[in-house]
């Protein structure tokens, strides 16, 4: 049996979530879940450059949570009774654990750090502003509709694992970093 892509369902800008219940395609519930998509992409992006194989390796492991979290994100939290992926507790200390293994090496921070220096670090930066989007949407959501906790507290720790990344990838690839100095 082969699987088409296309359903045509969503031609008249209405789209399902899991639990069967359509809405439109800018509903909040829709916009979280597909940043967070946009934000697996760009973590994708960054696992295909030249980085350290244990990088790439927890960048996978983000890519996966990434996926649960849309899962969650994407089903009606009235209506699904479908079994969906879990978060863990674990996921956010597993960030954590890697944050603090990678600040060891770099030196401390004294200033705010212009984004760049090289593209896989411009990736990064660029996949911590999109997280951190993901989690003003799905902070905004859950102002007013379930959102797991743990969905909101892991986007939060995603995105300083991908701002301490970004300076340990500068340092692998002998990128500058660029400290920001405040005109007055």
């Amino acid at each position: 049996m082969s699987f088409k892509i296309y359903t045509k369902t969503g031609d008249k800008g209405q789209t399902s979530l899991i639990g069967g219940t359509r809405v439109p395609k800018y509903h909040e519930r829709i916009e979280a879940y597909g940043t967070v998509d946009e934000l697996n992409s760009y973590i994708g992006l960054i696992r295909d450059q030249q980085i350290e194989e244990h990088a790439k390796n927890i960048l996978i492991e983000i890519q996966d949570r990434l996926f649960t979290i849309g899962s969650s994100l994407a089903s009606d939290p009235e209506k699904s009774k479908m079994k969906i992926p879990d978060l863990k507790e674990e996921d956010v200390i597993l960030l954590e654990n890697e944050i603090d293994k990678m600040n060891e090496s770099l030196p401390e921070m004294r200033s705010f750090v212009l984004p760049g220096g090289h593209t896989t670090v411009s990736f990064c930066h660029i996949a911590r502003c999109v997280c951190r989007r993901a989690e003003r949407m799905s902070i905004n959501l859950a102002g007013h509709s379930f959102v797991s906790e743990l969905v909101i507290k892991y986007l939060n720790r995603l995105s300083d694992y991908l701002f301490v990344l970004s300076r340990k990838l500068s340092q692998d690839l002998h990128a500058s970093e660029i400290p920001w100095k405040p005109r007055m």
